[in-house]
């Protein structure tokens, strides 16, 4: 029983892991994108680059004037529940990971913010045009 417990913890971890790396490649990326843009790298016009990223960006804003839950998040804490952990309980990763990524705001105001970093990812279409 014990070892299922570990199993689904250690999954939920590897979820946020990749929550994070998800948020990452988000942020990162168009602040890579118009970098690279000013500084001619030719990467950063990659067009299978770019249409992830700009695809990620709009699913995210999607969910947020959905109302839609992160399938991410919803996966997370349902391997922590099955680890027998409250969703609030973590481990040293989950728990500053965890910091990192939620927070706690009304719905606009996550609604606004993704779609203003949505459309500034747009914008970086016309600024920095991929390849």
């Amino acid at each position: 029983m014990t070892r299922d417990f570990s199993l689904y913890r250690a999954l939920a971890d590897a979820v946020l892991v990749l929550h994070a790396g998800v948020v990452a490649f988000t942020l990162g990326g168009l602040i890579l994108i118009l970098l690279g843009g000013a500084r001619h790298w030719d990467w950063v016009r990659n067009a299978r680059f770019r249409v992830l990223h700009l695809a990620t960006v709009g699913y995210v804003a999607l969910q947020a004037w959905l109302g839609l839950a992160c399938p991410l998040t919803t996966l997370e804490q349902s391997l922590r529940v099955r680890a027998g952990q409250i969703v609030a309980d973590a481990d040293f990763v989950a728990y500053w990971l965890g910091r990192l990524l939620f927070f706690e705001a009304p719905p606009w105001a996550f609604i606004a913010a993704y779609t203003g970093f949505a459309l500034l990812v747009a914008l970086s279409w016309l600024l920095v045009r991929p390849a």
